[in-house]
């Protein structure tokens, strides 16, 4: 054995099995412990010493291995496979004298493992050879053979072409029914050139079914699954490319039947609309009952996609026309239409109901006629004309009512932990987990601070023995003082000041040094949480704090008023002095609209804080005024780092006012809260635009807040996602909702992803649920916006029907008719304009007329004349403002 090991440590592969040959079973099993002792050490070797001793290493323990799965998981594992010339053939050599169920046991363990290589295929194809039994199908082996085939069609001389290539493989009827249930096909058979697509994997595996080498059915079969079952749309090209090229018999397809109308009912698109097309030779041949035909009708009608719902609507017409007397059943269906968002498709709805409807019963008619009274007013008419009369819309469906959400309730916070127990769980969860949750590091830093004050050496020991394993628990003090002081670790400067981990004159330093520098919000609001902590990290120490006045009384960062004075009367109570960083973020944090009272209260304790507090509570200033006019500035957006260039684009930002109590009266890390600001001298190197922690900074100050970050916000209408992430929490953030929130929202609604315009749209529903919403100024911000291109009509249209998808259809018309006139009096109709006409119009139709009155401009438009978009949404829109239509 000490020979073999020799041998190996030599990476002499060829003297590997005459030695393993002396060895018995206890001796092999003996090795095999020392070669993974071997194994180890080798992973701490330069490349290619390791790479020469791991070969040997694998070839001697696989024949050390007795059993199958521990052979498989040995030449499997993930550091036994970085091969640059393969040592797969010693292996088959060293495991020559196995049994062959052994080697197909080894095979099958093998194949169902990450086949990532040729050389790995072709170890799995051997000892299955060796073994004689079929080769084991996996994902891994078939995309290795895929990749092994197109090698072969592709770099060989002369170029073999694919048909034949696949033709030759003698394991093509195993490999090729597994393909085609992966959960995603390989890329090299995928992907197909459309401009070639004869000498692509589809056309040659319908050749080879052609002639018989695979099983047609089988694989039509498969086909067909996978369609039903979905996934990339590469996946479903290749399979509805195959599925064509076995052009299936009408009795085939009449066989699958259930499948066609499933696909056609919820696949995608593509693969909906060959459905279709089955479903409708189908149909004519007789081979599709009326019940069927009328379900699958309405499951196509109810999809958004216009080519799949006009295409039904021309076919049940052939149906109609062929034999009227499908009437009763198919016209029910045939006027859920009338729903349809398109109004085009609205009136071919119309239209073939109007054909149809005199062989229809009286019950389908009058179903029909309920349908169509819901119609807006531009087809309300024709249809008149079609039924006669119709039901009034308050009979079919009420009188209109707005709907928007409930406006998000506060949640009071729940008092500090005071137990031991319930301390160092959630501070140990918090330091574990790093939850960016306002609610739970307020509770857990002020339960820190009331435990230190009733007992510091108790909280200590509860506190040593569960953050042992904490990364500052067990490196240098000095080391910990660097990192600390570098990174600011949330509550880890805390917990580890209390522990004794971090020095008294890191601290010092960390109180002193923490201004709000920076030339951004970002850093500043950052700034003031980091001179928190290290405020914290020193009243720890003495545990001279019975309290924090800063800890919010609502969730969302705000303190009573009332709640305040009470904390500032314990501390008069205790002789305690207030700590300057925490008291001045009492202050932003504090409810100030109508608190005479506690202002009075606050007077009344003849104390230092008590006046600052009350002489706070009487401004009901905000922190920083927002100048009311927009700056136009350059802002950059993307770097060319080759040509050293920066791309800019303009946008509207706004300015602050000074605060010269902030400045004067404040700790340091406040300043920057205080100094005036332009966007103009602003540059920020912050990634993240969003925390949570930033709006309960200034809670009360939505406003100021809006006009800072108003920067981040801009980037959502660019590349950049995330940007709106912030709108919704400045939309229930305190104080008045004026220019700053409504240019936000306007950047929000024109964003570039959905998921920011979603935001958008959460914020807008909240600002109007509580009654903040300013329509008119709102359309003026992206009036402008849309005359800057900042913001596009079309994604503004995706917005706008979102929210009125909700139920808001009087609110998001209140927006539009004020930002409609500047588009409609461009000479040329800007992009996006049509479909921002047609969600007007819908809420027009839902809601009524505006109360502003006719839109400025739309009369005009309408009465241009011609069948465009523009103009057809204007007539629709004007005949919903008229008073009659209402």
């Amino acid at each position: 054995m000490n020979t073999l090991m020799d041998a190996v440590r030599e990476g002499r592969l060829d003297d590997i099995r005459p030695l393993l040959a002396r060895l018995d079973r206890g001796e092999r099993r003996a090795a095999l412990d020392e070669l993974k002792v071997l194994r180890k050490e080798a992973r701490g070797w330069s490349w290619g010493e390791r790479t020469r001793v791991r070969k040997a290493v694998l070839v001697a323990g696989a024949a050390c291995h007795n059993g199958a799965a521990g052979c498989a998981a040995w030449l499997g594992a993930r550091d036994m496979r970085d091969w640059t010339h393969s040592p797969y053939p010693w292996v088959l050599e060293v495991l020559g004298d196995r049994d062959p169920a052994w080697l197909a046991d080894l095979a099958r363990r093998l194949a169902a493992r990450a086949v990532e290589s040729d050389a790995e295929y072709r170890l799995v194809v051997e000892l299955s050879r060796r073994a004689d039994c079929p080769l084991p199908a996996s994902d891994g082996m078939v995309r290795a053979w895929a990749e092994r085939v197109n090698g072969t069609t592709w770099r060989s001389e002369p170029r073999v072409p694919l048909v034949d290539a696949l033709r030759a493989d003698t394991h093509l009827d195993v490999l090729v029914p597994h393909l085609l249930t992966m959960p995603e096909l390989p890329s090299a058979v995928a992907w197909v050139d459309s401009r070639s697509p004869a000498g692509y994997w589809p056309a040659a595996l319908t050749a080879l079914a052609a002639r018989g080498v695979l099983d047609r059915g089988t694989l039509l079969d498969s086909c067909v699954t996978r369609l039903l079952r979905g996934g990339k749309p590469i996946d479903l090209r290749f399979c509805l490319l195959v599925l064509r090229g076995l052009e299936p018999t009408a009795q085939e397809e009449a066989e699958r039947a259930a499948d066609w109308m499933a696909m056609a009912a919820d696949a995608p698109s593509t693969v909906a609309g060959h459905a279709q097309e089955v479903l409708a030779r189908l149909d004519t041949q007789g081979a599709l009952s009326l019940r069927q035909l009328a379900e699958v009708s309405g499951a196509v009608l109810f999809r958004t996609e216009k080519k799949l719902v006009r295409a039904q609507l021309v076919h049940l017409g052939k149906v109609l026309r062929r034999d009227p007397s499908t009437a009763d059943e198919l016209l029910p269906v045939i006027a859920e239409v009338f729903a349809h968002p398109d109004t085009d498709t609205q009136e071919r709805a119309l239209k073939l109901v109007a054909r149809a409807l005199p062989a229809a019963s009286p019950a389908v008619r009058e179903e029909a006629a309920l349908m169509a009274s819901r119609l807006g007013p531009m087809q309300r008419r024709s249809a008149l004309a079609v039924f006669g009369e119709l039901p009034s819309v308050e009979s079919a469906g009420g009188a209109y009512e707005e709907i928007l959400p409930p406006p998000p309730v506060p949640r009071r916070l729940g008092p500090a932990p005071v137990s031991l127990a319930e301390l160092t769980e959630e501070v140990v969860a918090l330091l574990r987990s790093a939850p960016d949750d306002v609610t739970a590091f307020e509770r857990a830093l002020d339960g820190l601070i009331r435990c230190a004050h009733t007992g510091r050496k108790e909280l200590a020991e509860a506190l040593e023995g569960a953050l042992g394993g904490q990364w500052w628990a067990s490196l240098p003090r000095d080391e910990v003082d660097r990192r600390m002081s570098r990174d600011h670790d949330d509550l880890h400067i805390v917990t580890a000041s209390l522990l004794g981990r971090i020095s008294q004159r890191a601290v010092r330093d960390g109180q002193a040094g923490r201004s709000a520098a920076g030339s951004c919000c970002h850093a500043a609001l950052d700034g003031i949480l980091y001179a928190r902590l290290w405020e914290a990290a020193a009243e720890i120490r003495t545990g001279r704090l019975p309290h924090l006045l800063a800890t919010p009384t609502w969730d969302t960062g705000t303190i009573d008023a009332p709640e305040l004075v009470e904390r500032l009367r314990r501390y008069q109570a205790l002789g305690v002095t207030a700590a300057p960083v925490d008291f001045a973020q009492a202050l932003l944090r504090v409810r100030r609209t109508g608190e005479e009272e506690a202002a009075a209260q606050a007077a009344a304790l003849g104390t230092a804080e008590g006046d600052r507090l009350a002489a706070w509570l009487r401004e009901d200033e905000p922190v920083a005024a927002v100048v009311p006019r927009p700056v136009a500035t350059d802002v950059p957006v993307a770097r060319d780092w080759l040509r050293q260039t920066v791309t800019e684009v303009r946008r509207r930002l706004l300015a602050t006012r000074e605060n010269r109590v902030v400045q004067q009266r404040f700790p340091r890390a406040f300043h920057w809260l205080g100094r005036p600001h332009s966007p103009r001298n602003q540059r920020c190197y912050h990634w993240d635009v969003w925390s949570p922690r930033w709006i309960a900074t200034l809670p009360e100050d939505g406003e100021t807040l809006a006009a800072w970050l108003l920067p981040s916000v801009t980037t959502c209408v660019e590349e950049q996602r995330g940007g709106g992430r912030l709108l919704p929490a400045l939309a229930e953030a305190g104080g008045p909702a004026a220019g700053a929130t409504h240019l936000a929202l306007g950047y929000g609604l024109g964003a570039r992803y959905a998921e920011d315009r979603l935001a958008a749209v959460d914020a807008l529903l909240v600002l109007a649920a509580r009654g903040r919403l300013d329509a008119e100024l709102l359309g003026s911000e992206l009036t402008a916006l849309l005359e800057d291109e900042a913001v596009k009509a079309g994604r503004l249209a995706d917005a706008a029907r979102t929210a009125a998808d909700t139920g808001a259809y009087r609110t998001v018309l209140s927006v539009l008719v004020a930002v409609l006139p500047a588009l409609l009096a461009r000479e040329r109709a800007p992009r996006g304009l049509s479909d921002l006409l047609a969600v007007a119009a819908e809420c027009a139709e839902r809601c009524g007329p505006p109360a502003s009155g006719p839109v400025p401009g739309l009369a005009a438009v309408a009465a241009r004349g011609g069948t465009t978009q523009v103009v057809r949404q204007a007539i629709r829109l004007e005949a919903a403002c008229t008073p009659e239509a209402a």
